[in-house]
């Protein structure tokens, strides 16, 4: 779709009128939110963020809204003229890879510890930038660069996106359980794309040949590349004997993992680990009130006064 160009207060500015007819349009069909979101289906708070300006919608939610809701494609229609990134900047040393995103026919990554930035959602790419202490300007220029990056993966018709996700990224915690269920549900979201597939390598599951950090095999029109990342600093290589070796060590580890199914299972379990994670203490107090008072019962039964029971002496029996 053909996009104008404008500036980030244009920007800004219409992802607001965007939220404001998907508004118009729900409350027409009598719908709520969460009555929205279980027909696209998506989460709740999603709805919610695109209709209040603060979280990009993808052309496929526009498409899906347009039809749920009967709008005859206004939703799609107004997305395509909206410049949902102006004037993106990506760090010098990413540039590079940001570029090749934007051409890529085919991309494989496998990731350790953090969400692939392709896959984030804004809070959880807010919660990991904020950890390095930079000002809210540089914070809001690096969500906003990140989020650009995704648009034409998430897209109907996207190139491939095979994504292994050690289990050590569902697990390690980033921000708070609110970002890291609503990081869960994203992901099973976007996994029931066409060109998304994502699939989990357990953390106990033995054998596994993992490769030793994280990186991403890009496939371009007439090239193939080899990315990885030190600190703040891209790694490049088009060799094609490493390539292969990268290749077929993700290859064999994908087969031996969980299928897309079986990781969206997991992932559904470690996104309500999340949401039980607030009434863990509750539930908790219960438990040791509980045992308390059973503890002051036996304490209070063993002081009490003991009186001898009259016990009925057994009949004797005639000789």
């Amino acid at each position: 779709m053909s996009r104008r160009n404008g500036g980030a207060e244009s920007g800004a500015s219409t992802a607001a009128v965007f939220g404001e007819v998907l508004r118009h349009f729900r409350e027409a069909a009598l719908l709520s939110q969460e009555g929205l979101a279980r027909q696209i289906p998506c989460d709740r708070s999603h709805v919610a963020r695109v209709e209040a300006g603060t979280r990009v919608p993808t052309d496929g939610f526009a498409k899906t809204c347009d039809e749920l809701l009967a709008t005859s494609g206004v939703l799609t229609r107004l997305w395509g003229r909206i410049d949902w990134y102006p004037q993106v900047e990506h760090p010098d040393w990413f540039r590079r890879r940001a570029e090749m995103d934007e051409v890529a026919v085919a991309l494989r990554e496998y990731q350790e510890r953090v969400i692939p930035g392709l896959l984030q959602t804004p809070e959880y790419a807010q919660a990991l930038f904020s950890r390095r202490r930079a000002d809210a300007h540089e914070i809001e220029s690096r969500v906003h660069a990140r989020m650009s990056r995704q648009q034409r993966f998430l897209a109907d018709g996207g190139p491939l996106y095979v994504a292994i996700l050690d289990e050590s990224c569902l697990r390690n915690a980033v921000g708070s359980p609110e970002v890291m269920r609503q990081q869960c549900a994203h992901l099973l979201s976007v996994g029931q794309s066409a060109n998304i597939r994502l699939q989990v390598a357990p953390a106990d599951l033995f054998g596994l040949v993992r490769p030793r950090g994280s990186m991403s095999l890009i496939e371009l029109t007439d090239e193939r590349w080899v990315y990885s990342e030190s600190l703040d600093r891209g790694h490049f290589s088009n060799d094609p004997a490493l390539y292969a070796r990268h290749s077929h060590t993700y290859d064999v580890l994908r087969a031996d993992i969980l299928s897309a199914r079986q990781s969206a299972a997991l992932i559904s379990d470690v996104m309500e680990r999340y949401e039980q994670h607030g009434q863990l203490p509750t539930q908790r107090g219960v438990l040791d009130q509980e045992q308390l008072q059973r503890r002051q019962w036996r304490q209070l039964h063993r002081n009490s006064p003991r009186f001898p029971r009259h016990r009925p002496r057994p009949r004797q029996q005639n000789p």
